[in-house]
């Protein structure tokens, strides 16, 4: 059976950081299906901006922080 990239431990470790990012999906879903403030494209630029960022950030993040805590052997 093929091994898991990631063990028990280390996804464990960085559920600090899926949590916020399953967050950060669910507002970014409902910002792309509702139009909340109209066609003002500004407005939705800068919606989708402040959640696509910080999304993008913590997903890159979360992935250096797996490598590293892989490559100490999570202690």
């Amino acid at each position: 059976m093929a091994e898991s990239v990631f063990d028990k431990e280390t996804l464990l470790d960085l559920t600090v950081n899926i949590i916020p990012l399953g967050i950060l999906a669910f507002f970014l879903i409902l910002f792309v299906g509702f139009s909340a403030w109209g066609g003002s494209t500004l407005v939705g630029a800068v919606s989708l901006g402040l959640v696509i960022v910080p999304f993008a950030l913590l997903a890159l993040l979360t992935y250096i922080a797996a490598l590293k805590i892989e490559a100490t052997g999570g202690t």
